[in-house]
């Protein structure tokens, strides 16, 4: 408990919420956009955005504790037990820098951070953007998910079995079979820079989360930026989620597979500009 504690404490200091989760800044005095990375990537895979984007808008990134050139030292299995503490991890980077109407744009389970952030602090954001979201992986009574807990269960043995082979098999399943393989092998190469031992606990926490009930609350313009052929997102939960968003709206890009920021960017700069304006 005492751990905890000096945890929340030291999160509060702005030097160390910028410092531990390695926060770049581009730009000044224009609509700030806040980026949450989805699982096991670091800042740079919104490499591809970033020049288009910067034209028009602040743009805010940042490595969640255990990617890209975060301080690994500062991770606490009991505060990022669940998706809550990476969304308040979020939620301090908008404390330290002041954030007001910001646009908060995550992927995969960062956009479910991002969403959980945005219901906790709606006081820093105007907008919401989710790419390849879903609010639950598991097949249930009543919703489809994708995903039987017994074939998760198996990918998550596979991961424990041998992470570097897991982490080239699960990119390439992740970008589909009609991408170029150069884009497998570099999403392939964001999970292998991560550490192995918190991938593991956040790829248990994100796929088992559900995050439906917390749907209802999100009360921003949302957009949702989806794709067919997505083998983590199938098109029934693009339906679960318009109809459980209260201010929702949908966009099918041209592109298959979970990564449209890689596959498509061009579309996904056009269809952020169109929403945020």
């Amino acid at each position: 408990m005492e751990s905890l504690e000096k945890y929340i404490l030291e999160s509060t200091s702005t030097v160390s919420v910028l410092k531990r989760l390695n926060v770049k800044v581009i730009g000044s005095k224009k609509t700030p956009l806040l980026f949450c990375n989805g699982f096991n990537c670091s800042q740079h895979i919104w490499n591809y955005l970033t020049p288009a984007l910067s034209r028009h808008y602040q743009l805010i990134f940042f490595d969640q504790v255990g990617t890209g050139g975060s301080d690994v030292s500062t991770y606490d299995p009991q505060h990022y037990s669940s998706l809550a503490g990476y969304a308040q991890d979020v939620v301090a980077i908008c404390q330290a820098l002041d954030l007001r109407e910001a646009v908060v744009v995550g992927h995969s389970v960062g956009a479910m951070i991002g969403l959980l952030a945005a219901v906790q602090a709606p006081q820093h954001f105007a907008k919401v953007a989710l790419l390849t979201a879903s609010p639950y992986y598991l097949n249930e009574p009543g919703y489809y998910g994708g995903f039987e807990r017994a074939d998760l269960l198996a990918l998550l043995a596979d991961m424990d079995r041998n992470y570097q082979g897991w982490a080239t098999a699960f990119a390439t399943l992740m970008l589909g079979p009609d991408q170029p393989a150069s884009l497998g092998y570099e999403l392939a190469g964001y999970f292998c820079q991560a550490d192995p031992t918190i991938a593991r606990q956040f790829a248990r926490i994100g796929f088992f989360t559900d995050n439906r009930p917390d749907l209802p609350h999100l009360h921003l313009p949302t957009l949702l930026l989806q794709c067919p052929e997505d083998v983590a997102v199938p098109e029934e939960v693009n339906d679960y989620l318009l109809a459980h968003l209260p201010q929702a709206q949908l966009v099918m890009l041209n592109t298959t597979g979970h990564c449209p920021h890689l596959s498509a960017p061009l579309e996904v700069v056009a269809a952020l500009r169109e929403f945020i304006g």
